[in-house]
């Protein structure tokens, strides 16, 4: 079984809360110095998804990372989790580009892979929590999708998907290829061993530009975008305390009910 899997880096979700800063001008996250960015934790489950399936059919997985050269760094720690090859795709022309776009130059870089079974992404990147490229790819390429999936398997030479609901689970048959996103009840992700550390710090990751997977500039970047970030900014919470003393606790509870009202509360 032929596996394409996508990945997203992103800031370390663990990063102290002091560390954490936004440049409110660009609208960006500041990347906190001395702490890398790590896989997205959700794709990280996709790419042990993809290893059980291949670890029990075989096959081969791919994983593609939409960013800069620097991006090669998770592409590599999926190698070095037991992936076959990463790709990095990167370009000026995809800078700022929205969900829609992503979706669109992930979906030219699987077409250029060739021959896949299945394409696996995490159900959303931890840092925006959209959640909409997975299902973007599968209406790019006319593939069938199940969002959520728990677990995935072949029988019958269809994939049979189990998908997380509010109060249980469901399970699909849908034809190969498809389009799967996954879940955290996956289960967590294996470590990478030191030989596979070793054996992917030694591989060189190709790097395809808008060139290489034949895409239409004019559909990505922020002139493309479908939504704007009007402003990026930390919520500031404030406090106050009042202090209602009366004679009687019915007049209190008259006063507290009238503040209540009038600050809106009720």
């Amino acid at each position: 079984m032929d596996i394409i899997v996508c990945v997203k880096q992103i800031p370390d979700p663990e990063i102290p809360p002091s560390k954490f800063k936004l440049d409110i001008e660009s609208k960006k996250v500041v990347p906190p110095e001395g702490i890398p960015p790590v896989m997205n934790p959700y794709d990280e489950q996709a790419v042990e998804l993809a290893l059980r399936l291949k670890d029990k059919y075989g096959g081969k997985i791919t994983v593609l990372t939409l960013g800069s050269e620097a991006t090669s760094s998770i592409a590599k720690h999926a190698l070095a989790m037991g992936a076959d090859e990463g790709i990095v795709i990167t370009n000026k022309a995809f800078e700022d580009s929205d969900s829609f776009s992503k979706a669109y130059i992930l979906s030219q870089a699987i077409k250029k892979v060739g021959d896949y079974d299945l394409v696996l992404c995490g159900r959303q990147a931890a840092d925006w929590d959209e959640g909409l490229v997975g299902s973007i790819i599968a209406e790019n390429l006319g593939l069938p999708l199940v969002t959520l999936a728990e677990a995935v398997d072949v029988a019958n030479g269809k994939l049979k998907v189990k998908r997380v609901i509010l109060d249980g689970y469901q399970v699909f048959t849908v034809p190969i290829p498809a389009v799967v996103t996954v879940s955290n009840e996956v289960g967590r992700p294996r470590l990478p061993s030191g030989w596979g550390i070793i054996s992917a710090s030694q591989k060189q990751i190709p790097v395809w530009s808008v060139d290489d997977i034949e895409a239409d500039s004019s559909k990505t970047g922020a002139s493309a975008a479908r939504r704007k970030l009007v402003k990026l900014f930390i919520p500031e919470r404030e406090r106050k305390c009042e202090i209602i003393e009366r004679e009687t606790t019915a007049e209190a509870s008259i006063e507290l009910v009238d503040t209540l009202i009038k600050a809106g509360a009720i």
